[in-house]
């Protein structure tokens, strides 16, 4: 099995008439990373993966793989591999012919095919299974065969076009896992595509977040989490609650937040913003719900905020409290379920607070949700 090799986007734009489906990539995938486009429907993040794969040129830029410009290189001649969402096997062939289709092309023999095939089953956990039908096997059984098929032809890329959408919750969660440690098992980079955050921020070294053809943040899962670049990807990655305001007080890289409703916010200004915010710039701020506690908070590291408990909900896991926030928005304050009795405040007005290295502050912008 080959080893992963570098894929780089310099400067990238793909156009289709006067629609920009893609402007200004600029991207470094390491080799042997696992690294995602996450991204809402419609953002290009598909377009990227073609312009990868050959499908398609970009209309500006290069794309380079192991350092080699890929300019005029249809996708045959290319040392990558894709995967389809619909997986595309063949359903009359057994499933060692499946996975050694490429060897066929190529001229291979039949015990030779068969032999690479079942070392590739027993790779996937599905040794002794080559002699059936595509038909026979469950969801994640062909998701695992469309995989060995693509690394039998010893592919330097691997790319994967949101190949866990058609599985159950369930199984596409198990499938995560899969596919992660078959990754790290052969080594070789793979470039996968999802609109799903779990996916990404579970399987990948790095992410990049994109929204409407531009790239907003590249990182790894924690600080896009922790630390998002933007308001889009603050409200886009995980749940978040949004407080706006204007900044009235910058201290190093911590600054507060003058709200409409909830009074003085502090909060960390994202690294990507330091040195560049002012005092009277529109600012949002932005707390996760597992970081708001309810109660009196008593270090001076903590922010208070008072509101009206709207309503509460019991999710197994966890108790959700929402309530009343700034401009009709609510605020949701996530707690463990750890066997505590859970009282129930609706309609009372309660303190929460939350610790400023908890929360991020960035200029005002465009959320996911709008």
């Amino acid at each position: 099995m080959s080893s992963g090799v570098a894929v780089d986007l310099e400067n990238v734009w793909i156009k289709f008439g006067d629609f920009v489906a893609v402007r200004e990539a600029n991207v470094h995938i390491n080799g042997g990373d696992f690294f995602s486009f996450l991204g809402p429907s419609g953002c290009g993040k598909t377009t990227i993966l073609r312009a990868v794969s050959g499908f398609l040129e970009p209309s500006d830029g290069r794309v380079l793989i192991g350092g080699n410009n890929m300019a005029g290189i249809g996708p045959n001649k290319r040392p990558t591999a894709l995967i389809f969402q619909n997986l595309a096997l063949f359903p009359l062939m057994k499933i060692w012919e499946n996975i050694s289709f490429s060897m066929e092309v190529a001229g291979a023999s039949a015990g030779e095919r068969r032999k690479r095939a079942d070392e590739l089953l027993d790779m996937i956990a599905l040794g002794g299974q080559g002699d059936k039908l595509p038909s026979e096997l469950s969801g994640g059984q062909k998701q695992r065969v469309a995989i060995a098929r693509a690394l039998c032809a010893n592919p330097d890329v691997l790319l994967l076009d949101e190949p866990l959408s058609a599985l159950d919750l369930k199984l596409r969660q198990h499938m995560r896992t899969e596919l992660r440690e078959i990754q790290q098992r052969v080594g070789i980079t793979f470039i996968y595509i999802t609109h799903d955050q779990g996916e990404a921020l579970t399987m990948s070294d790095n992410v990049a977040v994109m929204k409407a053809g531009v790239i907003d943040q590249i990182d790894n899962g924690h600080e896009i989490y922790d630390r998002p670049a933007t308001p889009f990807v603050a409200s886009f990655v995980g749940e978040n609650n949004v407080f706006r305001g204007k900044i009235s007080n910058i201290s190093g890289t911590e600054a507060i937040i003058s709200s409409n409703r909830s009074g003085e916010l502090r909060a960390q200004i994202t690294p990507s913003q330091v040195g560049k915010m002012n005092v009277g710039d529109d600012a949002m701020m932005f707390v996760r719900p597992e970081a708001l506690l309810l109660g009196e908070s008593d270090p001076s590291s903590k922010t208070t905020i008072s509101a009206k408990v709207l309503n509460e909900e019991f999710e197994g896991a966890s108790f959700s409290v929402f309530l009343e926030g700034d401009g009709g928005k609510q605020i949701k304050m996530s707690m463990p379920n750890l066997g505590q009795v859970n009282e129930g405040h609706t309609g009372e007005t309660m303190s929460v607070h939350y610790d400023a290295n908890n929360a991020v502050v960035m200029p005002a912008g465009e959320l996911a949700s709008e």
